[in-house]
């Protein structure tokens, strides 16, 4: 289980949603997302200027692992180029998947605070929609 450190992290970005809103404009692409164990859904915005990530926010509705990800990813790639971006988003999902990081030299932030999410199979897909929905987003 999360530690009680790790537990009061998630449980403050689930409360206190971080870049939490809808973003408009011209160059802010958008993905409609849903988790197809457990219909948790968010909507993620992104807009991206010169290969780095300018603003990014989220809508979304779901338990406390899916907003906490969500609120965590936004606050990480917020101003970070996108192969630095698409590290993290590797790197993460190894943390989740495998329990394990690959590259020690990456900061994954708060969001390293859902490493033991790893031992709770059904919750993967919780903690790593937000990060699918990014992957999508970018290859649009």
């Amino acid at each position: 289980m999360l530690s009680d450190l790790y537990r009061k992290v998630v449980m403050d970005h689930a409360r206190y949603k971080r870049n939490y809103g809808q973003l408009t404009g011209s160059t802010v692409k958008h993905i409609h997302y849903k988790n197809p164990t457990c219909g948790d859904v968010i909507t993620l915005y992104i807009q991206i200027e010169q290969e780095t990530v300018e603003n990014v926010a989220f809508e979304g509705e779901g338990c406390s692992i899916s907003m906490a990800s969500s609120s965590m990813m936004t606050e990480l790639i917020k101003g970070e180029k996108l192969n630095t971006v698409y590290a993290l988003m590797n790197e993460f999902e190894a943390l989740i998947k495998k329990g394990e990081r690959q590259n020690s030299q990456l900061d994954l932030g708060d969001a390293e605070s859902l490493e033991g999410v790893h031992k709770l199979r059904a919750r993967h897909n919780c903690a790593l929609m937000s990060w699918q929905a990014l992957n999508k987003v970018l290859r649009q």
